[in-house]
C-alpha cells in the first residue's frame, strides 16, 4: 500500500508544534513522519487508522503516536456533505524526535516520559476519564509560547507518561521485529512463540523448553499473560494476519496459512473473533484509504 511521508516543519529553533485543526473533513491521507504527534478531537467522529488497528473515534478522543508511525482519521460521509453541522475540530502536538532527548535519556526525572515515548511507537490512546481531565490543558497549551509553552508541555507530557487510563492501539505483532529477547522463563517463551507462530506449536513442546510439564507450564502462562497459550498464539497470528492484510501482497488465503492457520475457516473464525471484521472486511477499510 502507498503511504505518504509528510515533511513536518516546525518554527525556527523550535521543536514543538501545537496548532488548531478547524475544517469540514480530516483530509490528510494514510502517511507516517518522523516526528511524535498527539491528536485531541474537540468535534469530529469516523474511522481512526493507527497501524493495524481500526477503531470508530468521537469527540474527546485523545491519541499519541509514535515517530514514523502511519496513521489516518477518516470522517464519516456526512463530513462531506455540505452541511455545517459537521466539522472538525481538533488540537494537535507536534514534537520532534530528538525533543530533550539528552535528558529524557540519561535524567530519572524523565523516566516516565521516557516509556510514554517508548509505548508510543504502537499508538497509545488515553480513557475518556483522562481526556476530559487533559482537555483544559491541551487548551490552554494552544494560547502559550516560548519557554512557558515548552515546560507546560512537559508536565502535560508527565501527566500523560503517569496515567494508566490509556491502552496500547497497534497490536503486539506489529514491531515485533524490534523486540529484544531477554533472559528469563517468559522472556524464553515469548522468543519461542515469535519465531514459531507461523507453524503449529504444541503446548508439550513449548514446556518442555522451559522445563516444564504441560500442566504447569499451561498454569504459568496463564497467570503471567492472563490469557490461555492458545487464545494468546491466536492473537499474535491475527495481529500478523492484520499487518499482511495493509500490505496488501497477498491473497486471504495465502496469508491464512503463512500466519499458521492450518484452514480458511479457522482463519475466518478466530479473525472474526479476535478482531471483530472478517479479514477480507478489514483488508476493504484499508483499500478505501488507499484509493482517497
Amino acid at each position: 500500500m502507498k503511504i505518504m511521508h509528510e515533511q513536518v516543519s516546525f518554527a525556527p529553533n523550535s521543536s514543538l508544534k501545537v496548532k488548531w485543526d478547524d475544517f469540514p473533513h480530516f483530509t490528510y491521507p494514510w502517511h507516517f513522519h518522523n516526528e511524535y504527534e498527539i491528536v485531541y478531537v474537540l468535534k469530529s467522529f469516523g474511522k481512526r487508522f493507527v497501524a493495524d488497528s481500526i477503531e470508530h473515534f468521537a469527540e474527546g478522543d485523545l491519541v499519541m503516536l509514535g515517530s514514523n508511525l502511519p496513521h489516518f482519521w477518516k470522517n464519516d460521509e456526512l463530513f462531506h456533505s455540505e452541511s455545517e453541522d459537521f466539522r472538525v475540530n481538533a488540537i494537535v502536538i507536534q514534537f520532534s524526535k530528538n525533543f530533550f532527548e539528552y535528558e529524557i535519556e540519561n535524567y530519572p526525572e524523565f523516566y516516565p516520559i521516557k516509556k510514554l515515548l517508548k509505548r508510543s511507537h504502537r499508538g497509545v490512546q488515553f480513557y475518556p476519564a483522562f481526556s476530559e481531565k487533559a482537555e483544559k490543558d491541551i487548551k490552554r497549551l494552544l494560547k502559550m509560547k516560548g519557554l512557558k509553552q515548552m515546560l507546560f508541555f512537559l508536565e502535560i507530557l508527565d501527566k500523560m507518561a503517569r496515567t494508566d487510563q490509556c491502552r496500547l492501539l497497534a497490536s503486539d505483532l506489529y514491531q515485533i521485529e524490534k523486540h529484544e529477547v531477554l533472559n528469563g522463563r517468559l522472556d524464553k517463551i515469548m522468543h519461542f512463540i515469535n519465531h514459531n507462530y507461523h507453524r503449529k506449536i504444541l503446548q508439550e513442546e513449548i514446556a518442555a523448553k522451559v522445563g516444564m510439564n504441560t500442566a504447569a507450564f499451561c498454569r504459568y502462562f496463564k497467570a503471567k499473560t492472563g490469557k490461555t497459550f492458545i487464545r494468546f498464539v491466536n492473537e499474535m497470528r491475527v495481529a500478523f494476519a492484520c499487518k499482511l492484510l495493509v500490505e496488501g501482497r497477498m491473497s486471504v488465503s495465502q496469508i491464512c496459512f503463512e500466519c499458521g492457520f492450518n484452514n480458511l475457516a479457522n482463519f475466518n473464525r478466530a479473525f472474526k473473533n479476535i478482531s471483530g471484521h472478517t479479514p477480507t472486511a478489514y483488508q476493504e477499510q484499508f483499500i478505501k484509504v488507499k484509493e482517497r
